[in-house]
């Protein structure tokens, strides 16, 4: 494992940049060159909604539960300069394979329907090396898993376990995501020789990123993809999330530019 090698994954889009988790925000990340970027879906009034809260009130000039809405309402609100709440397909229209796409499911019963989604995706000509499926809920992984093996997990997590990654390695993961705060070299060393990915959330100061590097962290959530890349230049978005170090370069020595 090459510590100079990191994946820059832009964090519900460009978040720090642009109103989270809208179509504005995807376009800001991939213009900044993140070769991944992370979303978060709910499932609300069978469709498929890019959201983070289960409330209303933090992102959007709405109030209330989200899942307590209507989508026609729910497209009616403003998600931030004037942004609407889209659905998951039209976020997979907006990044049109270009870069790698991590969806987080939120939310009871969110696994089912975008495991259907993604299978009409990969007809369409998305490749399953694009695609990343996350949660803190274990159980929708693991449903997410029985309904089809190919798709690749992540299994979210906040703190240590006693026992390290044991616990994605029997999800049958492929990656591993930890909060900053909680990440050291032996979680990392033992995910790995697990077989697993290491994703480290949320990234932003240049000093973390570079110690990031340091314990041998294969990827990181940001809000500021320009400070990632700036420092570790990327892999080819094609790649997505099928070998996250390929092709990367070696840590730039120099400062992000001012304003990164």
């Amino acid at each position: 494992m090459n510590p100079q090698r990191l994946l820059c994954i832009g964090h519900r889009g460009a978040c720090g940049h642009a109103p989270e988790n809208t179509l504005a925000s995807i376009r800001k990340a991939l213009e900044l060159g993140a070769p991944c970027l992370e979303i978060d879906v709910y499932h609300v009034d069978n469709r498929l909604v890019v959201f983070h809260d289960d409330r209303l009130e933090r992102t959007t000039n709405g109030t209330g539960y989200l899942l307590e809405q209507k989508f026609d309402h729910l497209r009616s609100l403003d998600a931030g300069n004037g942004e609407r709440i889209p659905t998951l397909e039209e976020v997979f229209d907006a990044v049109d394979r270009r870069a790698g796409v991590n969806i987080e499911l939120k939310g009871p019963a969110t696994a089912r329907p975008v495991v259907r989604l993604l299978a009409k995706l990969r007809s369409r000509g998305w490749p399953g090396d694009l695609i990343l499926v996350s949660s803190f809920d274990h159980r929708q992984l693991a449903e997410v898993r029985r309904l089809d093996p190919a798709i690749k997990l992540g299994a979210l997590i906040v703190g240590l376990p006693l026992d390290d990654a044991a616990f994605a390695a029997a999800l049958g993961a492929y990656s591993v995501h930890l909060s900053l705060e909680f990440i050291d070299r032996r979680f990392v060393d033992d995910a790995h020789a697990r077989g697993l990915q290491v994703f480290v959330f949320t990234v932003d100061h240049p000093e973390d990123i570079r110690k990031m590097t340091r314990l041998g962290v294969d990827g990181v959530f940001t809000n500021f993809p320009e400070r990632v890349v700036g420092l570790v230049p990327q892999a080819r978005p094609s790649v997505g999330w099928g070998d996250p170090a390929a092709g990367c370069r070696p840590l730039k020595n120099d400062k992000p530019r001012p304003g990164r």
